[in-house]
Order: C-alpha cells, then structure tokens, then sequence
C-alpha cells in the first residue's frame, strides 16, 4: 500500500471510497492501478445534462474509456424513463459547484470547523443534523480539504458537487419513475455521480415503499 498521508490527491480518493461503504480490496485495487498508471490514461471526464420525469433537472458526471458506449447506456436511461439528454450546459445554469467537504458533527464542534474552515479558504459552512458542510471554490477543494485534514483530522468525504439553487415539485408516479432512473445510472460503473434538482428525502422513499 503506498503512503496515502503524502499523496493528497490518492488519499482524497481513499476518503470518498470509504463514504461510499467501497470494500477495501476494491480501495486496493483502484489504488494499485493509479500508481501503476495501468490504463490512465485512456479514461477522460465527461458530463452530461438532461431533464428526467416532470421536468426535473439532471447532471451526471462519468469517468469513462469509452465515450460512445457511457452516451448510449444514459441516453437510454433518459429515453426509457420519459427524460431527454439535452446538450452540455443545458440544465447547469439552475446548479452551484462547488467543493464539499463533511464532518460528522459528533466530532467536531461548530465552533471548531467555523474557525478552521474560514483560515483555510472556504466560503461556507452549513450545519445539519448530522453532518458540518463546509464550501469552497471547486479549484479550491484540495487546498481547504487538506487544510482541515491538518487541523482536525479526516473528514467523512470531499467532492466536487452539483447543488441545486431551488427544487421543483412533480406527482408521486414520476417520483417512482425518477428514482428507478436515478438507481439505473448509479449502477453504471462509469458514472460517477448524479444531481438533480429534486430532493429525495428518506421519508419519502419509506412512504413509496409502502
């Protein structure tokens, strides 16, 4: 295993394998093909942009070594589900990005991340119930997360996000069919995320499973 602690951008990696429950030997793994350069460079970062059911707005963000077969698979998720991939920069314009950084609040105290959060750069801190969410500037993201890594030790994730500025509303049927999309392109080992400007709470999850 390489020395994580001295290699901020693998150990920022390591950070959000483990918020997403990766099991280690995938960590490892994925690990062992960076360092080894194994394929590198054939991946690139791309972005795609649509509207999902009852208009909801979409970014998904994929990692991919084949741009025609990611295209095809969401382009197939929006068709399949009543949505439309529309062209980069379509539905962005109704979305932040930014760095965020979160810290179990059971940790670290409010005052604690506030203070250290404005020395290290960031723009914002905000507090839930679980979890201090402090925003940066996405060219910023590396520089304040390993700021406060220094300060207050590792935090439970650090991304890039896409965050909407408003939410719309849409019936209980298109709900259903937003989230079977949602889960279709989460499964898609080439995507990395996916924002929408709808907020799916857990209550509303427990109420259509029932």
């Amino acid at each position: 295993m390489p020395e994580i602690d001295k290699n901020p951008r693998l150990r920022g990696a390591v950070i959000n394998a483990r918020s997403e429950n990766m099991p280690k030997d995938k960590i490892e793994k994925a690990i062992h093909k960076a360092i080894s350069g194994e394929n590198i460079g054939d991946f690139e970062e791309v972005r795609y942009e649509g509207y999902g059911p009852g208009g909801v707005a979409v970014i998904i963000e994929a990692l991919t070594d084949n741009r025609n077969r990611t295209a095809s698979e969401v382009r197939a998720a929006f068709s399949k589900h009543g949505g439309n991939l529309g062209e980069t920069g379509s539905v962005s314009y109704s979305f932040i990005h930014s760095g965020v950084i979160r810290y179990d609040n059971t940790l670290v105290g409010e005052e604690d991340i506030l203070e250290h959060a404005i020395d290290s750069g960031a723009n914002d801190v905000l507090f839930n119930d679980d979890q201090h969410e402090v925003h940066c500037n996405p060219s910023k993201l590396t520089e304040v997360r390993d700021s406060l890594i220094e300060k207050l030790g590792d935090p439970v994730s650090a991304n890039l996000e896409w965050t909407a500025k408003s939410f719309i509303d849409i019936s209980k049927d298109q709900i259903k069919t937003l989230i079977k999309m949602v889960e279709i392109l989460e499964d898609n080992d080439d995507i990395q995320s996916v924002s929408t400007n709808f907020e799916i709470s857990n209550e509303i999850i427990k109420n259509l499973s029932n």
